[in-house]
């Protein structure tokens, strides 16, 4: 039995998960679990970098506290986000979020200097206000002290990685999240940077995810009081983790997937990049996946509606509301009625009453609103599953083949309702689980790091081999199809 250590943080809370590897199977055990909460301060909405480094610490001792023999560890992240260290390998300040409103607020200004296709058309992944370089072109134009400071830039799992073992080391999943990582050159794009003034000497040749970085310093060691443990680099964009442990196992039929949690990203995997003109069009875009190759994806603004409903709802009641009772009340209201586009401009940013705002996007529209918490629950839920056949047909579409049956993972996964609901919708079967496929997906790059895989294949039958999964068949599909076709007029 070997023991690895994962740390996977999303956009809104982390674990720190031991999983345990006996050669055929593993169990994974949460021992660390924290909150993930963005601070803003003089107006710029940033990452608390230094408390989540300190959850991981915790996460450490914990993990060797319960169990000393730890073969590696290795941290993934959300994508886009990054900071930067100096000469003297000093972190210089907290990375920006990426729903900071300065830097989604000039993307038009920065496609003057280099036009939005052609930012696709030379990286080719997805093009949109929240990604790296354009917080870079924010950074330039505010003439950012951290960018003359700065002697290499890293990714928030990079930054991480460097911080417990000293390595500073881009990654290439995460690297293509950017927009300054060429996929088809297979290098940062000095073009790019170069057209909005970014030192290209601060980018390094992305590693790839398998790769140790060494173990971690002798002055954490002393300090936490654990022995050293290796730093095994995994696929660090959380995504790319979520994709890489998909369960797939000997299954041939033409697959996609969809991860589910705060973003939602329906996707396929391609041998290269897709890159044309009805993908960009399309809203659609590539990144890179565990094996360095690519999956064509496009995002859904998924969860974190509904995520911000809870607080507001929660506020409202002044004591905690649960998932199961969210799901539970959206059971309870009538079925198809009222339905959104999730992807919708105004749902992006923080908002504090979203249920507000859900009634008024809709009275804008024409559409009746929803009534209490029950009714807009289930108009999100109905809506997100309606959004996911809207991409799934685009995909097809776009790569001229038909989906066969859709692999489902993440923490959406553990909302019954709305795997039924995304099934019916698409009238595709959908295969869910497991609940943690980027935990899954982390571990089988550390076990390839470690020698104990040799493959992404090999891997995934591992994962498959490991997981309890659910089908879900498609079922009154004649009531989804007329309640797309309102969809489509409604959210429109």
């Amino acid at each position: 039995m070997r023991n690895y250590l994962v740390f996977d943080l999303g956009a809104s809370n982390g674990r720190a998960v031991v999983a345990r590897f006996d050669g055929s199977r593993f169990t994974l055990e949460v021992i660390h679990r924290f909150d993930n909460r963005p601070v803003c301060a003089t107006g710029v909405l940033y990452w608390d970098l230094l408390r989540l480094y300190s959850e991981l610490r915790i996460g450490i001792q914990k993990a060797q506290k319960a169990y000393p023999d730890i073969t590696s560890l290795g941290v993934d992240t959300w994508g886009v986000d990054f900071g930067f260290i100096d000469g003297s390998g000093r972190l210089l300040g907290n990375p920006v979020h990426y729903r900071d409103d300065r830097r989604n607020s000039l993307a038009e200004e920065a496609y003057s200097l280099i036009p939005r296709f052609e930012l696709f058309r030379l990286t080719g992944a997805p093009v949109y206000s929240i990604m790296s370089i354009f917080n870079l072109y924010a950074m330039k134009k505010d003439a950012a002290p951290e960018l003359a400071a700065a002697k290499r830039f890293l990714m928030m799992p990079d930054l991480f990685h460097y911080l417990l073992c000293g390595e500073a080391a881009n990654e290439y999943t995460d690297a293509t999240t950017t927009v300054a990582y060429s996929l088809p050159g297979s290098a940062w794009d000095s073009h790019i940077l170069e057209k909005i003034g970014i030192r290209t000497d601060l980018f390094a040749p992305p590693v790839l995810p398998g790769t140790s970085l060494g173990k971690i310093r002798k002055g954490v060691c002393r300090e936490l009081e654990v022995s050293p443990i290796p730093v095994v680099v995994p696929a660090t964009h959380d995504t790319a983790s979520a994709e890489a442990g998909i369960p797939v196992g000997q299954d041939s039929r033409q697959w996609a997937f969809i991860s589910l949690g705060t973003w939602g990203v329906v996707g396929v995997e391609t041998e290269r990049p897709v890159i044309t003109e009805a993908v960009f069009e399309a809203g659609w875009g590539n990144e890179g996946s565990a094996d360095g190759k690519s999956f064509l994806e496009a995002n859904v603004t998924a969860l974190w509606i509904v995520q911000q409903c809870r607080e507001k709802w929660t506020k409202e009641r002044g004591a905690e509301l649960s998932w199961d009772e969210i799901v539970g009340m959206s059971l309870a209201a009538p079925p198809l009625q009222s339905f959104i586009d999730v992807d919708d401009p105004v749902f992006a940013p923080f908002h504090p009453d979203v249920p507000a705002l859900i009634v008024e996007h809709c009275g804008a529209r024409g559409v009746r609103p929803p009534s209490g918490a029950g009714e807009t629950a289930r108009c999100i839920y109905e809506s997100i599953a309606l959004k996911l056949r809207f991409r799934l047909e685009q995909l097809q579409r776009l790569t001229g083949k038909k989906i066969e049956v859709v692999h489902l993972v993440g923490g959406g996964t553990q909302n019954t309702a709305l795997c039924q609901w995304t099934a019916d919708a698409a009238g595709i079967p959908l295969i869910a689980g497991p609940v943690e496929t980027t935990v899954a997906g982390n571990l089988i790059m550390q076990l390839k790091g470690s020698g104990e895989i040799s493959s992404l294949s090999e891997g995934r039958q591992i994962v498959a081999r490991s997981s309890e999964l659910r089908t879900y068949e498609p079922r009154e599909t004649e009531a989804w199809d007329a309640a797309y076709v309102r969809f489509l007029r409604q959210a429109g």
